[in-house]
């Protein structure tokens, strides 16, 4: 017998030993274990046991203003007084609406008995609380051309209002005219809001630089750098500040608290981890704007993240798997959000843990073989004894803090742009077609 077939010989035999070992495997009874199959690396969907549970809101309060964004404390209402069924009073133009390459990305503001906005290129507008216009001031800086940026945002206090642009440029004009005051270029672009305390402007530019700026005459107290981040969400998170502390929010998901008056650093943090099963969860920008209440901060991201921080040390208390795409509702130990799977979402402030979680429309046209642009969803606010979502489905949608469920839905025409704010007893939206719309 030469090498070879001996060679060949072994192997047909070991061959049939290793068949012989399979075929008895087989005859063995499969053993199979009782419960769920789950997929260790799956979270793509987060599954709640939906609970109704009693929570003791605060007294409603006819607030005259709602000067910023709702991440500082004592400057948000923390529960406004609304009819619980709300109609349409009136709408007003306000300026260019969404479009393909451009979007209005700034929540309206209220202050000194106006309505304050910002369309989708560069026009503010002041309206009264009976739909008139009082002014309009164009901020398109003279060496751009109209559609070449979008995005802002606003913040009003002390008969100021700052205007940040995504042509890259923070604005302070006279609330009561529309004069400017002054001008400060962000060397980046500016579509995020802008926070205003004790004489200090904070913003967000670029997604990654933190800014301070004096409200009196727009010159630069001091910055923080952050990492850059190559993909982000259009308008950065307003920052939250506190009676020390600048909280600063950035696209790579970071998270920069500042002694707020000289910008010295007192601790980072950053909200963690992705949806797996997701592209968009990719993008780890921060969503959810930083949202004081107590001594703690909650914040969220695109990626299915909300966590919950101590505010004095920046250690995580929480990380609840629901991301947060608008800043989240603080209150009486609960926290309301969107989530980034389209659902709002009610978590004890506690643990994290959901209370209830429901579904929100996630599709305009949703059909067998062909789906339309993704609903967005805004706010979600607390008015009125109910939690409001503004969509651009064409619905606002008020639901009970209770247990989630819908209580009844009025028709926004054009959809909603923005998160809906609260003053005087009137909602306030901007709609895609950009328009100004009271309910009351």
């Amino acid at each position: 017998m030469t090498a070879v077939t001996s060679f060949w010989s072994a192997r047909g035999i070991l061959t049939g030993t290793a068949l012989a070992l399979v075929l008895s495997a087989c005859a063995e009874p499969e053993v199979i274990l009782r419960g769920e199959r789950l997929d260790l690396r799956d979270d793509s969907v987060t599954v709640v046991s939906n609970e109704t549970r009693a929570i003791a809101l605060p007294a409603t309060r006819n607030n005259a203003s709602w000067p910023q964004g709702p991440g500082v404390e004592g400057l948000r209402p923390t529960h406004p007084a609304l009819a619980a069924a709300p109609r349409a009073i009136w709408a007003t133009s306000i300026g260019d609406g969404d479009s393909r390459r451009q979007r209005i990305t700034a929540t309206p503001v209220v202050g000194d008995g106006r309505i304050y906005t910002l369309d989708s290129g560069a026009k503010v507008s002041a309206v009264s609380p009976t739909g008139a216009l009082q002014w309009q001031s164009e901020l398109l800086p003279a060496s751009d051309s109209s559609g070449q940026a979008t995005g802002g945002g606003l913040a009003y206090d002390g008969g100021v209002l700052y205007v940040s642009s995504g042509y890259g440029v923070l604005t302070a004009l006279d609330a009561a005219s529309g004069a400017t005051i002054w001008r400060q270029e962000l060397e980046a672009t500016g579509s995020g809001q802008p926070t205003v305390r004790d004489g200090l402007v904070y913003l967000v530019a670029g997604d990654d630089t933190g800014w301070a700026v004096h409200a009196k005459d727009g010159r630069i107290a001091w910055q923080v750098q952050a990492t850059p981040s190559p993909s982000n969400i259009l308008g950065a998170p307003a920052p939250a500040v506190t009676s020390d502390l600048a909280i600063f929010a950035f696209g790579s998901g970071d998270l920069t608290a500042t002694f707020r008056k000289g910008g010295l650093r007192r601790w980072n943090a950053s909200v963690a981890g992705k949806r797996i099963g997701r592209t968009i969860s990719r993008i780890s920008d921060v969503t959810g704007a930083p949202v004081v209440s107590g001594n703690r901060m909650y914040v969220g991201n695109q990626s299915g993240r909300t966590a919950a921080f101590d505010l004095g040390s920046g250690d995580r208390l929480w990380t609840a798997p629901h991301g947060a795409v608008d800043p989240v509702w603080a209150v009486s130990g609960n926290v309301f959000l969107i989530s980034d799977l389209g659902q709002l979402v009610r978590l004890d402030a506690d643990s994290g843990a959901a209370v209830w979680a429901t579904d929100l429309p996630g599709y305009l046209k949703d059909k067998p073989r062909k789906r339309g642009a993704v609903v967005a969803h805004h706010g979600p606010v607390l008015a009125g004894g109910q939690v409001v979502v503004a969509s651009n489905d064409g619905l606002l949608r008020f639901f009970s803090p209770e247990s989630g469920a819908l209580l009844r839905s009025v028709a926004v025409p054009g959809g909603a742009s923005t998160a809906p704010v609260v003053a005087n007893g009137t909602l306030y939206v901007v709609s895609t077609k950009g328009q100004l719309h009271a309910f009351r």
